[in-house]
C-alpha cells in the first residue's frame, strides 16, 4: 500500500470518528427523548384507563340512584293514592255513606231505623232494607 492510501484511510477514519463523536450526543438525546415519550404515553394510557374506570363507577352509581328515584317516586304515588283513598273515605263518612262500616253486625238491631240501615241508589233515594 502506498503512503497516500494509508493517509487517505487515516483521514477517512478520523472524519468518521469526528462525525460519530459529533453525532453521538444527538443520538443519545434522541434516545432519551424517545424513552421519555414512551413513558409519557404509558402515563397517558394509565391516566385514561383510571378516568374510564372512575367514569364507569360513576355511571353505575347514577343508574342506581335513578333506580332508587324511580322506586321513591312510585312509593310517593302509592302514598298519594292512599291519601286520596282516605280523603274519599272521610268524605263518604261525612255524607253518611259509610255508616255501615261504623256499626258491627251485632249492633245492627240497636241502630235499626237510622241512616246506617238505609241503602242508597244512584238517584240518592233511600231504600229501606227488609
Amino acid at each position: 500500500m502506498s503512503t497516500g492510501a494509508i493517509i487517505a484511510i487515516a483521514v477517512a477514519a478520523a472524519v468518521i470518528l469526528l462525525v460519530l463523536v459529533a453525532l453521538l450526543p444527538r443520538m443519545r438525546e434522541r434516545g432519551r427523548i424517545r424513552k421519555q415519550e414512551r413513558e409519557l404515553q404509558q402515563r397517558r394510557k394509565s391516566a385514561a384507563e383510571e378516568h374510564r374506570e372512575h367514569a364507569q363507577s360513576r355511571e353505575q352509581g347514577a343508574e342506581a340512584a335513578e333506580q332508587r328515584a324511580r322506586v321513591a317516586e312510585q312509593e310517593a304515588e302509592r302514598e298519594r293514592a292512599e291519601a286520596n283513598l282516605h280523603q274519599e273515605r272521610a268524605a263518604a263518612s261525612e255524607r253518611g255513606m259509610a255508616d255501615r262500616e261504623l256499626i258491627d253486625d251485632d249492633e245492627r238491631d240497636r241502630f235499626a231505623g237510622t241512616s246506617a240501615n238505609v241503602d242508597r241508589t244512584e238517584g240518592n233515594e233511600p231504600i229501606r232494607r227488609n
